[in-house]
């Protein structure tokens, strides 16, 4: 198990790599919107200026989720071997988290795959694995801005097949703006760690 604390965005750190062999509508009406334009920090994920597709079709900006916390992990749908172990880790640390303001905690999952995952399989993937409660959002960008997205995150990835990637597997939490606050990094560890520190970030709320 490697615990990872934040040191900033655009970090370059090496991930533990696994192989996983395979055989404009509005935003959602549960994250919460700015009403105000306000200045955000150097350090805050929000500065970036891509485009997003959720699973539901729907066009968004990560700025949207401002004021909420925010638990985010990398995959492919396609993925056979590590990918659902960690969806099943995000599940776990869903099930597990007890705060009061439990609806402002977003659980994100990013393609590292967006030519072939496509919002109706990323749609068709949240309800396979029970996750397509208002809490649960899957995004697909283009490869540009996914590959951004992955270096604040400190997230490697790499094609090694027409149906293949390896990748880091890493567990990610921004606070309400936006900011990487705590990263936990393997597959099926113990993530009390995790669970609290998503919880001191959600009551802060």
């Amino acid at each position: 198990m490697k615990i990872i604390k934040y040191i900033g965005l655009f970090m370059v750190a090496g991930g533990l790599f696994f192989s996983c062999q395979s055989t404009k509508s509005e935003p959602e009406n549960n994250l919460k919107q700015p009403t105000v334009t306000e200045d955000l920090s150097d350090l805050s994920v929000y500065n970036l200026p891509a485009n997003w597709t959720n699973q539901n079709g729907q066009q968004m900006e990560l700025k949207d989720l401002k004021g909420n916390v925010v638990v985010v992990a990398m995959i492919y749908t396609s993925c056979q071997a590590a990918c659902p172990r960690l969806v099943a880790d995000m599940r776990h640390i869903e099930k597990t988290i007890k705060t009061k303001n439990k609806d402002k905690v977003k659980f994100l999952l990013v393609s590292i795959d967006p030519e072939t995952d496509t919002p109706e399989k990323l749609k068709q993937f949240s309800i396979d694995n029970e996750m397509d409660g208002d809490q649960w959002l899957f995004l697909r960008s283009d490869n540009e801005a996914t590959r951004e997205f992955a270096a604040t995150l400190a997230v490697n990835y790499k094609k090694i097949s027409p149906i293949d990637f390896s990748h880091s597997n890493i567990i990610s939490l921004f606070n309400e703006e936006g900011e990487l606050v705590y990263q936990q990094e393997g597959l099926g560890v113990d993530y009390t760690p995790t669970i609290k520190a998503i919880e001191v970030e959600a009551n802060k709320i």
